[in-house]
């Protein structure tokens, strides 16, 4: 992939539109922007035309991707009445929810730069310009930050600032907006990510925790006009689990045998602590056996850490195989140096990459 370094210069400076559109012919990048939506046929009609605008006014090489996640409303339709060339729509059959929406759309998108952004117009395509130059700095993943969110302050802020504020703390990538859907990323970035749950929010951790540099930028967000927000504070306990998943796959996905035998040597130890106290008490109290629950407990020990070590020796067979047979590397490669061919040597990073997300 080449750089966009000849496009946006890194600078201190915010990046601005006229930057833009006077390298814009220099890109040589197709950008795809996905547009995951579920019911959401009035804001189309305004958010496509806006986006349109957007990225012809830079001049880029762009396609938009809609996926329609189940709607029972027009926005098929709606659609299919703006097409162009460069829109394409993805339709699921039933609601599978955001972040299948938007690696459905990730699978169908061709361009080797990836922006996402919501379709009820809260998010503005304006910012994608600012985005992008911000990605050319040097960083594979731009998430945007709703400074001056406009959404109901007790249901919709606090619960966001305060998970928010939770997932940098567990994860260690510190960002104030997780819940933006409004980013850019580079495809290699997004190389070997599975999402389902609610898991969408968490892709700035995976591209972190896969090597990608991570940073955000402050974008302008605009209150809903048309319909009503999906979201509830029903996913708040849903997206905590999903954090929970995450972070233990990442710790211990590849080493099962750490926590399972970590639970299992705990156990055993109680056991002997346990059997250790049953002896003192029959040996120097004379106390029996049956008076007591140590015996039990002792037991009880050691069959529970026996139990948790064959769980970990069978996760870990399992992880050997599962890498095994899909040939699956346990590193990713930025760069690498081709064959010498010639009198020089020639560039194979992308050769040499890790396989990325399909394109169709």
């Amino acid at each position: 992939m080449k750089s966009l370094s000849a496009t946006f210069p890194a600078s201190n400076e915010e990046p601005n539109i006229r930057a833009v559109v006077e390298n814009a012919s220099r890109r040589p990048e197709l950008v795809s922007v996905i547009v995951p939506v579920f019911n959401e046929a009035d804001n189309l009609k305004e958010l496509l035309p806006a986006l349109f605008r957007s990225l012809e006014g830079l001049g880029l090489s762009h396609e938009v991707i809609v996926v329609d996640d189940g709607s029972i409303d027009q926005t098929g339709e709606i659609v299919r009445q703006l097409a162009r060339p460069q829109l394409r729509l993805v339709q699921l059959r039933r609601n599978a929810g955001q972040t299948a929406a938007l690696m459905a759309g990730i699978r169908f998108s061709k361009g080797d730069i990836l922006v996402s952004m919501d379709g009820d117009l809260q998010n503005d395509p304006a910012d994608i310009p600012q985005l992008l130059a911000k990605l050319d700095q040097g960083y594979d993943l731009v998430s945007g930050w709703r400074q001056n969110r406009q959404d109901a302050p007790l249901r919709r802020n606090l619960p966001s600032w305060v998970a928010n504020r939770l997932i940098s703390a567990v994860s260690g990538v510190h960002l104030h907006d997780y819940g933006c859907t409004l980013k850019a990323y580079r495809r290699q970035a997004l190389q070997g990510v599975q999402l389902y749950g609610e898991m969408h929010r968490f892709i700035p951790i995976y591209a972190y925790w896969n090597g990608a540099r991570v940073t955000e930028i402050p974008v302008t967000h605009h209150a809903r006009r048309h319909g009503v927000s999906h979201y509830n504070l029903i996913r708040i306990p849903k997206v905590l689990l999903d954090l929970f998943v995450v972070v233990f796959l990442h710790r211990f996905g590849r080493r099962p045998m750490h926590v399972f035998g970590a639970v299992g040597l705990i156990n055993i130890g109680i056991g002997v602590i346990a059997g250790g106290a049953a002896l003192y008490y029959k040996l120097f109290r004379h106390e029996s056996f049956i008076r007591t629950p140590l015996p039990l407990l002792f037991v009880m020990g050691f069959i529970t850490g026996a139990m948790c070590f064959l769980m970990g020796l069978l996760a870990e067979l399992l992880v050997r195989t599962y890498h095994e047979s899909q040939n699956k590397a346990t590193y990713t490669i930025s760069y690498a140096e081709a064959e010498q061919a010639g009198n020089g040597l020639s560039s194979a990073s992308e050769r040499a990459a890790a396989q990325a997300f399909p394109r169709s």
